[in-house]
């Protein structure tokens, strides 16, 4: 596969925008798919997306943005998924499966699929047939918002055939934008996926009016759960004070451009889910991950107890302050 590929982005939100930025500047052309026509008709009037950094102005010249999903896809050679999770599978249900199976796929989405407590990965596996050598993941440590601003970001690029990883990290390293890649696919996208379950963890504390000093601790337990979690369903040999891991979960956990961490606190102060759903208006994945987690962890058995924690307020309505007292009890 050589950098002159095709690419098609799919999804309307923060990092789609985001990396239609940075592929639009090293590529000729790049397929943009959005649901919402409104969104698409602005763009093209105005160039820029009207809900999501607004301030990225796209060169329209170097831009195919549709909603029509087939079209965008069907003459691409690589596909990114920057869709939440919770929409996939709504968004590929009438959709023919076979114009994925052969393309290299690689997702964005930093969350699990509910219908099948799935990671993206093996969502796209059984859905289209796509072999995990055909499989990728695009992850932080990494905010939208900072790529909107240009500020200098790194991003990890995983995938089981090295080639693959290398050729789209290429396309993503710009003057702002460094790359790493990595053939730890599920690990990599677990670790994604767990990062935002610890954000609303932070989150939640740093609600109730815990310091810097008791944070430090939980999220120093956090990436020793994450260690244990990703060596237990995967164990290959790998470093998580790395970037993809432990800077992965530290952006999410401490930056003001977290929705879980901003979600969690909304939690911590007194909000009902329902309420902070609707005032943030976005998704928070990690919402909708530790579920699933719980659900996948049935399996494996690991101690995870932050996770459990944050499933204990979300889904069975207990006091933040007591489950995150009786948690004080459990770290060190």
């Amino acid at each position: 596969m050589g950098t002159k590929k095709k690419i098609a982005v799919i999804g309307g939100g923060s990092w789609a925008t985001a990396l239609v930025k940075i592929l639009s500047s090293n590529l000729p052309t790049v397929n943009w798919w959005m649901r919402s026509d409104v969104s698409v008709a602005h763009i093209l009037k105005f160039k820029h997306n009207p809900k999501y950094l607004q301030s990225v102005e796209f060169d329209l010249s170097k831009i195919n943005v549709s909603s029509n999903l087939e079209e965008v896809i069907a003459h691409v050679d690589i596909v990114i998924l920057a869709t939440p999770s919770a929409f996939l599978t709504d968004l590929f249900k009438d959709f023919d499966k076979n114009l994925l199976k052969d393309k290299v796929v690689f997702s964005a989405v930093k969350g699990i699929i509910p219908e099948y407590n799935a990671i993206p990965a093996r969502f796209i596996h059984k859905t289209f047939g796509t072999p995990y050598q055909n499989i990728g993941i695009i992850c932080g440590p990494c905010h939208a918002e900072e790529v909107a601003l240009e500020r200098l970001s790194y991003l990890t690029i995983a995938c089981q055939k090295e080639k693959h990883a290398s050729d789209v990290a290429k396309l993503l390293t710009c003057r702002f934008i460094k790359t790493t890649v990595s053939d730890d696919l599920f690990g990599t996208e677990f670790s994604a996926v767990l990062k935002n379950i610890y954000a609303l963890a932070a989150g939640i504390c740093s609600g109730l009016g815990y310091g810097d000093n008791f944070q430090s601790v939980l999220i120093s337990n956090a990436i020793q759960e994450i260690e244990n979690f990703i060596d237990e369903i995967h164990p290959i040999h790998r470093d998580v004070k790395s970037s993809a891991y432990l800077g992965d979960l530290l952006v999410t956990a401490y930056s003001k451009f977290s929705r879980n961490r901003t979600f969690g606190h909304m939690i911590g102060k007194g909000y009902s889910v329902k309420t902070a759903q609707l005032e943030m208006d976005m998704i928070a994945e990690g919402y909708y991950a530790t579920k699933c987690l719980i659900e996948i962890n049935k399996k494996f058995q690991v101690e995870i107890p932050i996770v459990e924690a944050v499933y204990n307020i979300l889904y069975k309505n207990h006091s933040p302050e007591n489950e995150i007292k009786l948690l004080t009890g459990k770290l060190s």
